[in-house]
This record gives C-alpha cells, sequence and structure tokens, in this order.
C-alpha cells in the first residue's frame, strides 16, 4: 500500500512541461534546404505537429509538450532525415537536422540501447561484461564455448561437463541466461552448449544482489546482446587442431529498408567430447558432433516501435568416454565379457529456443512484451551387455521439456530522481520422461540369482514413463530513487508462484544502493530475498517398487518431493580506477539458505538430478583488476568462497550409502562443487599493428570428493595462449590467421575422481591442444 501511495503522489506532484523546439535543416552537402516539411511524431506514428523550413533551413515549434516524439523531414513521399527528440522540462530544445550525417541509424540505435538498460537495471549489482573486442582477443576468440568465456569471469569455477560445466560463487546451476533482454529457458541440462560466440556483441554476467525484475534463478544472470551491427557484410572462419577438431562457422548480417536481421550457422566434430575419464591426451570412444544455427531479425515500425524476432537451433551427438581395463562384475549367458574401453554408451541432445518482443518507448514509457518458446531434448543410449556386466544397471533414459511463456518488462521514467519499474514473467513446462531399465535378479537378501550355468539372470525391462505438466508465475514492482547526485536506491519486491510437483510461493523483497563516493570510486551494497524453484525438466520420481530384488534396487528408498530454495543474500562492494588505465573491485557476499537446491550424477546416464539440504550457508570474496592501455591489456580475479549443507530432505534415494546420508543428517558438510579458491587471468599485447598476441589462465584449489566431500581434489592451473595475425595482401581484404595452444604446458589435471556426493566418474581436463583458426570477413 505504502508503494502505491508513493506512485500516486509522484503522479500528481510531476508538472506539465512544454517547450519550443528550433532547428537547422541541411542537405548532404551541408547547405541549409529550404520550403521542406518538417514534422513531429509521436511513438504511435501520428503527427503532432507541422512546419516548413525557411530560406535559411530554419524550422521552429511552439509548445511542444513533454513526450518523446520523432523528428523528421519529407519530401511528402520519403523521409529524408530523422532524429529522436524528447522533451523532459520547459527548456527549449535547439535540435538539428543534417542529411549528410547517419543520424537516424545511429540515433534509433542508441534510443534502443538505451531503453534496453531502462527495462533491465543494474543498480547494486556486481556486473563484469566481456565486448566483442573481449571476447575475439581469447585465445581461440569466437570459437570459445561460452563456459571458457565465463571461467575468465570472477568467483566461476570449473566443473566437468557431466556435472554442470562451471559454478558461480559457491553455488550449483542456479544462473539464468537472457538473450536481448529475454529470458532462454532452461532445458534439460545436457553437454553441448546452445549459443555460439559468433552471434555475442557482449556478454554481461550479473550477481551479488539483483533487481526484483530477476528470478527464479538468481545465483548470476548472463546477460548476452546479439550483434548489432547490420552492415551486408559476413565472416567465414575454419578452425582445425588436435582430437581431430574441426569447427566451421558462417555468420552474415544485412538491412534492407526497416529490417535487420543477422544469420549464423556453426559444425563441430572432434573427438574430444566430453571430458577424458583418465589423464592420458587421448580420449577413447568420445567423438561428438554438434550443429548449431541462429537467427535475429529486427523490424522498426517506427522510431519509437519495433518487433524482434530471435530463433535458435542446436543438436548434438556425443560418445560416453571409456575407462580402459575396469573389473566387471556380473556375466550374461552367451555373452563375451568386453573391455570397458570397447562400451558404446552415447548421447544425443537437442535444443530449439525462439522469441517475439514488441518494444515501444514513448514519453519516458518503455514497454517490451516477449512471448518465448524452447524445446529441449536429451536422449542417452546405454550399452545395454556392456553396464549390466559392469554395472549391474543398463537404463535407457529420455528427457523432454516443452517451455512456453510470457514476459512483460515496463519501466517509466516518472522524474528525475524516480524511474518506476514493473513487469511479470509466467512460463508452462510439460515435462515427459521415458526410461527402460536392465538389472541382474538377486534374492530378497540383495544375493545375484544364477543360472544353471553360473552366470546372472537378467530383469525383464522395468519401464518408468512420466508425464508432468507445471507452472512458475513472477511479478514485480520497483523504485529505483535517486536520492542525490552521488547515492541512488533501487527497492522492490517481487512475488513468486510454483504450481509443479507441489506448490509454493514467496514474497521477496529486493534493496540496493549505489554511492559514487568521488569521480573514482563507487560502492554498492545490497539485499535480496530469494525464491528458487527446483529445475522441473530435471525432477525424477523413480519406480524405486520395479528395482525390488535387482541389482538396481535402491539401499534408501525414501523419496520426499524436491522443494523451492528460499534465501537471504547480502552484497557489498566498491570498484576503484587508478589512474587512466587500472581499475580494482572488491565484492563480499553472504548467503543464508533454506531448502538448499543442488545437483548430482546418480545414475549412468549424465542427466544431473536435484534435491535438497534442510538448510546451508555460501559466502565469499572477489577481488578483480583490469588493465586497459594503448596495446596492452590485461585483467586477473581472484576469488574465496566457502559452501555448506546439511540434512539431505529431499530424493533421499539417490544416496546408496545410509551412513553417508546418516552423517549428513547432523553434520554441515561441504557441497561436491565447493572450491576455496579460484583464480583466473588474461592478456593481450598488440605487437604491431596487425599483430596479437595473448594468453589467459585458470586456476583452482580443487572440487571436493571422498566420503561425504569431506576432501578435495589437488590444486591446478592451465594457461592457454595465441598469437593473431590480420592480413591485408589486397585492398579491402580481411583476414586474419590465429594460431592458438590449449593448455600450454600440457597439465595434466583432474576435476573429478569419481567420488563425492553425485559424481559419477573421474573426469579430467583437457590436455594440450594446438589449432589453427582461419577467419575471412566479406
Amino acid at each position: 500500500m505504502k508503494k502505491s501511495i508513493l506512485a500516486a503522489v509522484l503522479l500528481v506532484s510531476s508538472p506539465v512541461w512544454a517547450a519550443d523546439v528550433d532547428g537547422v535543416l541541411r542537405d548532404k552537402g551541408g547547405s541549409p534546404l529550404a520550403g521542406t516539411q518538417v514534422e513531429l511524431q509521436n511513438g504511435q506514428g501520428v503527427i503532432v505537429k507541422t512546419t516548413q523550413s525557411d530560406a535559411g533551413g530554419h524550422f521552429q515549434f511552439a509548445d511542444v509538450p513533454a513526450e518523446s516524439f520523432v523528428l523528421l523531414a519529407t519530401d511528402g513521399t520519403v523521409v529524408l532525415v530523422s532524429t529522436l527528440l524528447t522533451i523532459t522540462g520547459d527548456a527549449d530544445v535547439h535540435k538539428d537536422l543534417n542529411m549528410a550525417d547517419d543520424q537516424a541509424m545511429n540515433i534509433v540505435i542508441s534510443h534502443w540501447q538505451q531503453a534496453r538498460n531502462d527495462l533491465s537495471p543494474t543498480t547494486g549489482t556486481s556486473a563484469y561484461t566481456m565486448d566483442q573486442q573481449t571476447i575475439n582477443s581469447l585465445p581461440q576468440g569466437e570459437d570459445t564455448p561460452i563456459d571458457k568465456v565465463m571461467l575468465q569471469m570472477p568467483g566461476v569455477a570449473e566443473d566437468s561437463a557431466a556435472s554442470g560445466l562451471l559454478h558461480i560463487r559457491g553455488e550449483h546451476a542456479n544462473v539464468q541466461y537472457r538473450l536481448n533482454g529475454i529470458l532462454l529457458p532452461e532445458g534439460v541440462l545436457g553437454l553441448g552448449d546452445v549459443l555460439d560466440l559468433q552471434i555475442i556483441q557482449s556478454a554481461t554476467l550479473l550477481d551479488g544482489v539483483l533487481p526484483a525484475q530477476y528470478g527464479w534463478k538468481t545465483a548470476g544472470v548472463m546477460d548476452i546482446v546479439t550483434k548489432t551491427s547490420f552492415e551486408n557484410s559476413g565472416t567465414a572462419s575454419v578452425m582445425g587442431g588436435s582430437n581431430g577438431t574441426l569447427q566451421e562457422d558462417l555468420n552474415y548480417a544485412g538491412s534492407t529498408d526497416n529490417i535487420d536481421y543477422f544469420l549464423s550457422a556453426s559444425h563441430l566434430s572432434s573427438d574430444l567430447g566430453i571430458e577424458n575419464p583418465t589423464s592420458t591426451a587421448n580420449a577413447i570412444h568420445d567423438h561428438t558432433e554438434q550443429n548449431k544455427e541462429f537467427g535475429y531479425a529486427d523490424y522498426l515500425i517506427n522510431p519509437m516501435q519495433r518487433v524482434q524476432i530471435t530463433a535458435g537451433n542446436s543438436i548434438s551427438y556425443f560418445q560416453i568416454p571409456n575407462n580402459p581395463n575396469q573389473a566387471p562384475s556380473y556375466s550374461i549367458a552367451g555373452v563375451t565379457t568386453p573391455n570397458s574401453a570397447d562400451l558404446n554408451e552415447r548421447q544425443f541432445e537437442s535444443n530449439q529456443f525462439m522469441s517475439a518482443a514488441w518494444e515501444g518507448s514513448t514519453d519516458g514509457v518503455d514497454v517490451q512484451i516477449a512471448p518465448y518458446v524452447r524445446n529441449s531434448e536429451t536422449h542417452f543410449r546405454p550399452d545395454v551387455n556392456g553396464d549390466l556386466i559392469y554395472n549391474g544397471l543398463a537404463s535407457d533414459v529420455q528427457y523432454n521439456d516443452l517451455a512456453i511463456g510470457l514476459q512483460n518488462d515496463n519501466s517509466w521514467r516518472i522524474n528525475s530522481e524516480h524511474t518506476l519499474r514493473a513487469g511479470f514473467m509466467i512460463q508452462n513446462d510439460n515435462v515427459q520422461s521415458a526410461t527402460t531399465s536392465y538389472a541382474f535378479l538377486t534374492n530378497s537378501s540383495g544375493t545375484p540369482l544364477l543360472d544353471n550355468g553360473g552366470n546372472n539372470m537378467v530383469s525383464s525391462p522395468i519401464v518408468d514413463n512420466r508425464n508432468k505438466s507445471g507452472q512458475l508465475y513472477g511479478i514485480y514492482l520497483q523504485d529505483e530513487w535517486k536520492l542525490t547526485d552521488l547515492l541512488t536506491m533501487n527497492y522492490g519486491a517481487r512475488f513468486d508462484d510454483m504450481e509443479q510437483y507441489l506448490s509454493a510461493n514467496q514474497l521477496s523483497p529486493r534493496l540496493g544502493f549505489v554511492y559514487k563516493a568521488t569521480d573514482t570510486t563507487t560502492l554498492h551494497w545490497g539485499y535480496a530475498r530469494t525464491f528458487t524453484p527446483p529445475p522441473m525438466e530435471l525432477i525424477s520420481s523413480s519406480d524405486i517398487a520395479g528395482f525390488t530384488n535387482t541389482t538396481g534396487a535402491q539401499t534408501v528408498t525414501e523419496d520426499s518431493v524436491v522443494k523451492p530454495e528460499r534465501a537471504n543474500s547480502y552484497d557489498i562492494g566498491a570498484t576503484q580506477k587508478l589512474g587512466d588505465h587500472w581499475v580494482i573491485g572488491n565484492d563480499a557476499y553472504y548467503k543464508q539458505v533454506d531448502d538448499l537446491l543442488d545437483e548430482g550424477q546418480f545414475g549412468t546416464a549424465l542427466i544431473l538430478t536435484p534435491f535438497n539440504y534442510e538448510r546451508g550457508y555460501i559466502y565469499g570474496d572477489e577481488i578483480t583488476a583490469t588493465y586497459t592501455g594503448e596495446k596492452l591489456k590485461a585483467y586477473g580475479n581472484f576469488a574465496y568462497s566457502r559452501a555448506m549443507g546439511e540434512n539431505v530432505i529431499s530424493a533421499q534415494f539417490n544416496f546408496n550409502d545410509p551412513a553417508e546420508l546418516a552423517y549428513i543428517s547432523n553434520h554441515y558438510i561441504y557441497l561436491d562443487h565447493d572450491q576455496t579458491y579460484t583464480l583466473s587471468g588474461g592478456a593481450t599485447y598488440d605487437i604491431l599493428n596487425d599483430t596479437t598476441v595473448g594468453f589467459d589462465s585458470h586456476a583452482g584449489s580443487g572440487l571436493r570428493d571422498g566420503f561425504a566431500n569431506t576432501g578435495h581434489l589437488p590444486f591446478y592451473a592451465t594457461v592457454d595462449a595465441s598469437i593473431e595475425q590480420r592480413l591485408n595482401l589486397i585492398p579491402h581484404d580481411n583476414t586474419a590467421l590465429r594460431l592458438s595452444v590449449i593448455n600450454l604446458f600440457d597439465t595434466p589435471y583432474e576435476l573429478r575422481n569419481g567420488t563425492g556426493i553425485g559424481v559419477g566418474a573421474p573426469q579430467w581436463g583437457a590436455r594440450r591442444g594446438v589449432f589453427l583458426t582461419v577467419v575471412q570477413k566479406f
């Protein structure tokens, strides 16, 4: 009620302004253009005022109300030149129209960038951005997987593909991806990236205390802006090298009338699709084929309204790598026991997404409404006989998730002190799972039954097919209040409701401050209450009874429903500019959690399963530094983190060791993805105008392992390096050659050793790889 009263007071107290507008219209040669019609149009394209330029090209409008307009000159048939004009007070405004400038395009782009900023505030958050230039300077440039890009950001710890790839600030997953401000729904977590760097103009990681518009996934927001240069040009590149790697990329951007578009396609073939379960340089049975396509179109209805359509497709095939010379546990009549190096497990992944966003802007109000859809499929195919002989269980697992949603964001610049924002999100998920398993028969005490030949007896197929729909609802309201010229407060709240395997909801207040202490020092701090629904597409209510008296029987049979996570988060930080080149920062955070969500790989399929700890806490600190010089650019990050949980209260059947489960019930333990120290850094140096060398590195103190995650893996560090030569062999030739070396010192490092909670198998980081890339712009 108090917020409603405040908004009403602000409405009543806002004065109605009007101003005079004048300017000079000039032709492409810079001379005044006389006798030409000049118009003011509002956001709906309605002509509000019209006049004619005089002999000196001068035009004037009187008593123009406080609103946003399109100011344009026309010959009666076509628009000669246009720009955007916003009246915010009663002061007279002078605005020239110059046909020689690319004025309309530049100002329209700037307008929509500002509108996006108004709809997506970052007040009080920690934001780390990598622009296109920074991405291109990475050792593998635009061929770098997105997760490897994120590893160069503060507080991001590396993990294996089977365990979620990476962790931000001691959390498992809980990261949302936004594409041009639109939520990209989470699909069935698999092994392949859905997006390529080819499409990205910039990528910003937002973490810490997020404003009220960000809900559901709150450990971090990866805010991706697609390329905005539409110059009827394209880029083709080919990368080849170690592990039989061949990657081809093609993209093209163009513009016609009021439509801008960007298209890209890529194909990757490699013999290192997933992390090797051994420390050797070459993995066994680890081939992958990955295809991705992406399209973006932007239709400008008028300078105040536009429609964006974004669509993508990703299809990937993976062989599951083998660990040779393992000891078999069972035998099957008539089947020769294969070497574990010869097994043939595979995984198929398919993802499609699309969004259509209408954006409108007028009189200090920005509106965006966007329906979106994503279809995701993951299908694990076992080596039935091999999995039975080595594991006693073989499961064919298929998950499908169709997510359909609607997102609305609104921003109203009430006056120079207040910007009010509100919006909602609705999402429906339909999840289908189909599992067919085989196991060996046992007696009631768990002893395998043998046939007359002394071989194990295979069960009949155990089929578990499920279909479930669920909904998420979210609504938010917040006000960005400029208390002084130096201090800004963003306060608000959101309400979320979950109707899935259970019903739950929460009202979550948010509060953030930014204080510009000096021209070079900025402080921020904040608080957020968060509500994180479990990933519905991954929740598995196993048919426990179907595995009775088989080698697939669970030791623990309790299966409580997975709950949403509820938390209180606190964050405080500062950035300091040192001279013209250095920026340093420090950020500390603490999160107190109820029903802490975690995920683990508990079966043979490389699909994660969520569960809850009853309580937990996460805290840490991050230090960052960047240097930007004329030729040298460098950055470095150091992070300390601690993530703990106690008492597993859902999906308990996944824990096969009752002693471990009992220990966790009354002990705080490290989460399996906890890594105490994480470091990253890199630099590029322009040796000559057309030659650049660079490197990046990543290091960590090791993820957890052992009984109840009581141990941890050894410290590791890797370095990647590159040299790029841009060629100008013929006029207008834009060819570049890049030589990159991944894991320059060929350091063996183990990400997982197959022990710890929810860790399915050993995984080692990639050994040294050498790659050559040819990039041709056209």
